[in-house]
């Protein structure tokens, strides 16, 4: 294929065969290096035969946060990748996140309007930091805090990455359970939970959350590849503020954490 978007003057990194966890972490790395230096990145896509959820994350990460980020000659490979995910690498410009599909509304709580499951375009502006409100002390604003909660470790790094580029504090639980006892210590702006977990399931973490009277209207957001109306009117029946399926375009996640905790 023809180069794509390749900008002159530009690092060049030529991505592996298979991108992996390991293998993105060193891509992420690189380009933040190259964007700190001032520095536009072309990253050549054509010998990638396997990428994976981690790579997959990164990249759309990656393109939605700089303009100086272009894809080169993408293989096949790397473009059905895509096409299996019904997400799109290639930057729109002129697009702008769309909104999950809110399933739990009320008046208690802040959620923005409901939309269809067409997989969002990745936007191409950079995703402004969200923070909170100095107040009347004067003292400096903290990023909002997010628990994620998610079996899997790629998961849990794929959030890491992209919230954290966003400007937000992440923690992190490893199962339903974990994730009540992480809020047993620690206050939290939002929560994204999975929902087929070991010990406790996502539903069990919504219930007992809205049961507590501190934490009737912290937004929860499910992330989960279980994407049939059923399970969303369980999410919604329990207290979901909103539904999301995996995998997730960065750009449409930090958009709708935006919306449910401005």
């Amino acid at each position: 294929m023809h180069a794509i978007e390749q900008t002159a003057d530009a690092e060049n990194v030529t991505l592996p065969a298979v991108l992996d966890l390991a293998a993105a972490q060193a891509l992420q790395a690189t380009l933040r290096r190259c964007l700190a230096g001032g520095r536009a990145c072309n990253i050549d896509a054509s010998k990638v035969e396997n990428l994976l959820l981690p790579g997959m994350q990164v990249i759309l990460a990656a393109l939605q946060s700089s303009e100086r980020i272009a894809v080169v000659d993408p293989s096949a490979a790397f473009c059905t990748a895509f096409d299996d995910a019904a997400l799109s690498w290639q930057r729109v410009g002129n697009a702008k996140p769309a909104t999950a599909p809110i399933v739990a509304e009320s008046s208690a709580r802040s959620a923005p309007e409901p939309c269809n499951d067409e997989p969002a375009a990745v936007a191409a502006a950079a995703v402004a930091v969200p923070v909170d409100d100095a107040g009347e002390t004067g003292a400096e604003p903290r990023p909002k805090r997010i628990l994620t909660i998610d079996d899997s470790k790629t998961m849990r790094d794929m959030l890491r990455f992209t919230l954290v580029d966003a400007g937000y504090d992440v923690l992190q639980a490893v199962d339903g359970q974990d994730g009540l006892d992480v809020l047993s210590r620690e206050r939290v702006d939002v929560v994204i939970t999975d929902i087929n977990m070991p010990k406790l399931d996502g539903y069990g973490v919504i219930r007992h959350l809205r049961a507590d009277a501190g934490y009737d209207d912290t937004p929860i957001l499910v992330l989960s590849t279980e994407s049939d109306q059923k399970t969303k009117d369980i999410g919604r029946d329990a207290g979901a503020t909103g539904w999301l399926v995996k995998p997730f375009d960065p750009a449409q996640l930090v958009e709708i954490v935006r919306q449910v905790s401005p």
